[in-house]
């Protein structure tokens, strides 16, 4: 078994009209057996950014940490909010400077530019990045992510409707993969508010 499946977990997130989603289930498991249904795997950088961390464990909660600390070294040495882009760029080189003994885990990040447009991305264990259009995934339901997402997603969704759109596509995802599931968590980022829902899925 790979490091990268050892806990389990699937994370997505989606662009819609001036609006974007990320979304990830709540297993922590060691293998095949489930430890727990409540293990946070988005976290929120600002109101406008959060990142999503598939992999191991201990390396998500590792990181999530490390970018707390240096998103908030970021705003106090430049007097100001840290954009999306610029945070990917972070990110990146956070992990780039691991490259030879590499933290075990795939982080995704969504968020909404200062114009408002959506933004999304995702990086490897090495922090090489990819800006996609749609949708990005990682995790252990990666491949039954990506055929939900290609079946469900369409341009310029409404928050309401993207929302709908990513659950369908996490839960569906999760029940055809043993190593992750037990339920989700949703954040639909809009200009004005961040809409976070609890999702109750199969529990066997």
């Amino acid at each position: 078994m790979s490091i990268m499946s050892y806990n389990g977990g699937a994370i997505v997130a989606m662009k819609g009209k001036n609006c974007v989603a990320i979304a990830s289930d709540r297993r922590f498991g060691v293998q095949a057996l489930t430890l727990t249904h409540d293990f946070q795997k988005v976290f929120e950088i600002n109101d406008k950014i959060y990142i999503g961390l598939g992999g191991l464990a201990t390396d998500v909660q590792t990181l999530s940490e490390t970018f707390r600390y240096r998103v908030n070294m970021y705003n106090l040495k430049e007097e100001r909010e840290i954009q999306p882009k610029t945070f990917a760029h972070l990110v990146s080189s956070t992990l780039y400077e691991k490259r030879f003994g590499p933290y075990y885990c795939e982080p995704v990040i969504a968020g909404l530019e200062k114009d408002g447009s959506p933004f999304i991305c995702s990086t490897d264990l090495i922090g090489c990045t990819t800006f996609p259009n749609d949708f990005v995934v990682t995790g252990t339901a990666e491949q039954q992510l990506y055929g939900m997402c290609e079946s469900l997603w369409e341009p310029n969704l409404e928050p309401e409707d993207l929302f709908e759109i990513i659950s369908q596509a996490l839960l569906n995802a999760v029940d055809r993969d043993a190593v992750s599931g037990w339920g989700a968590i949703v954040h639909v980022i809009t200009e004005d508010k961040v809409i976070t829902r609890t999702l109750r899925g199969r529990m066997d």
